[in-house]
């Protein structure tokens, strides 16, 4: 019988699921003793498929915590994911937890190990970025026995609870905004994909509202690379070089889409009349471009607070279930990119 997911899980149940002695569980997970490869394989896949992570305080009873909130994200290299941060610190600010972060570039298998780490430590709750793990990950938080936020998105199923946008629905309000313009002659520049689940959603729902009205994406663009002003100019130079009918581009983020419109003004571009523009994120930090770039705000903050708040009331009354879904509604900013319709 599987152990209740309300409890931590201890030595004896990965004990009982390999089929081997508490003892020689723990050498094994240790890394202390003579133990045959054989048994430690079968030990340590025993202790994976559950979700087990050893605890790391010693001396502590296993069911012990710490005051400390795990989040996890996958960059601070843009303002983002600082901002999220903000929103948890000012909820947890006036009570014992602290926030402790960790990163994971977007990456699943770094993901599982920094998610393993935070675990060792018997955080009181976990903050993660995004819907999407590895079935490793997933048996770990299932198996915490702690509160788990999923932040920044809503389009799926949370293992715990979750705060967020609709990335799809995201994608698909710019899709309106864009057609209502009448721009036809659409690219699509992005970064981070397929990994960044939210920027793959956003482009879902951009291009299937387009499909609806019968546009197709006649361009796009992907890199590997993280969120730079350089690469939006370089991207932008190279798609409509390579497709100078454009009348529309699209951008995962601000930061790319501020690059695309430096690079649009330098060429003396009419904005938004000859080609228009617009990114995600609404970042304050691009407020004193030349134009103001068409956005779309993603309640980053508000979603860190949400998060916090519901962690908070998890730990004071662990059988709550009124707190499970937060979906937050971001709104259009239209800036001086992109052309308003008369219902704007």
């Amino acid at each position: 019988m599987p152990p209740s997911p309300t409890r931590p899980l201890t030595l004896r149940d990965v004990s009982e699921a390999s089929g081997v002695s508490e003892m020689t569980v723990s050498r094994v997970l240790r890394n202390r003793g003579d133990v045959s490869d054989a048994t430690r394989a079968r030990v340590l896949q025993a202790a994976k498929d559950l979700g087990y992570v050893p605890n790391k305080i010693a001396g502590a009873l296993a069911t012990s915590r710490v005051n400390l909130v795990a989040v996890i994200v996958p960059t601070l290299s843009n303002m983002v994911f600082p901002e999220v941060l903000m929103g948890v610190n000012e909820v947890l600010d006036d009570t014992e937890l602290q926030p402790v972060i960790g990163l994971t570039d977007y990456t699943p298998a770094k993901e599982e190990r920094v998610l393993y780490e935070m675990l060792s430590w018997r955080p009181s709750g976990i903050i993660i970025a995004g819907l999407e793990h590895s079935d490793a990950s997933r048996a770990m938080l299932k198996a915490s026995g702690i509160p788990v936020v999923e932040i920044m998105d809503t389009d799926g199923t949370p293992i715990d609870a979750m705060v967020g946008i609709s990335h799809r629905r995201a994608g698909k309000e710019m899709a309106e905004a864009v057609l209502a313009a009448g721009y036809r002659h659409i690219g699509f520049m992005g970064t981070k994909m397929p990994l960044d689940h939210r920027a793959r959603k956003r482009f879902e729902g951009f291009t299937e509202r387009l499909a609806k009205s019968g546009v197709e994406i006649q361009d796009r663009d992907f890199y590997s690379g993280g969120s730079a002003l350089a690469k939006g100019r370089d991207m932008t130079e190279a798609m409509l070089n390579r497709s100078p009918d454009l009348d529309f581009l699209y951008y995962s983020n601000d930061l790319i889409a501020a690059g695309g419109l430096l690079y649009l003004l330098d060429k003396g571009v009419d904005i938004p009349g000859q080609v228009g523009l617009a990114g995600f994120n609404g970042v304050d930090l691009l407020q004193g471009l030349p134009r103001k770039l068409a956005t779309m705000d993603a309640c980053r903050k508000e979603i860190g607070r949400k998060a916090a708040q519901i962690v908070l009331k998890r730990l004071a009354e662990p059988k709550s279930e009124d707190c499970g879904s937060v979906t937050l509604t971001p709104t259009i900013a239209w800036g001086d990119t992109l052309k308003r319709t008369a219902r704007t």
